[in-house]
């Protein structure tokens, strides 16, 4: 199998379309993976303004036009994995901007294939410079 391009991060249509909304609502956003605490593993996202993505966090990609960053040390445990930004029914994390649309972003994922791997190996994610 002939690999062209992987995505480290995709997201679902439903997620998509809430993602429009809440850029159409709060102009440039970005999504960060958070790595526990107060509202656990989730993907959050913010007004662009209200973030500063850090020196130790990567770039994983874009999705619905919009950043997606993880921090450097939870790549090392998620890099063999894409991830799915989906949405369910439920609370978000009270930091995200769905938090008070009945909607809340997760993260599905699934274990890139061999060819994939290979892929993603010659192309390393993007550091961000503080």
């Amino acid at each position: 199998m002939s690999v062209k391009e992987v995505e480290r991060v995709i997201v679902t249509p439903a997620a998509e379309e809430l993602i429009g909304k809440l850029k159409a609502e709060h102009g440039p956003v970005l999504f960060h993976q958070s790595g526990g605490c107060c509202d656990g593993s989730a993907p959050m996202c913010f007004p662009v303004s209200d973030f500063i993505v850090g020196s130790s966090d990567v770039k994983l990609g874009t999705i619905a036009g919009v950043p997606f960053y993880m921090s450097e040390s939870q790549f090392e445990y998620w890099q063999n994995t894409q991830l799915i930004i989906d949405v369910v029914p439920g609370t978000g994390g009270m930091f995200s901007l769905e938090g008070p649309t009945g909607l809340r972003f997760l993260t599905r994922s699934r274990v890139f294939e061999d060819d994939e791997t290979a892929w993603l190996q010659a192309h390393p994610v993007e550091r961000v410079d503080a």
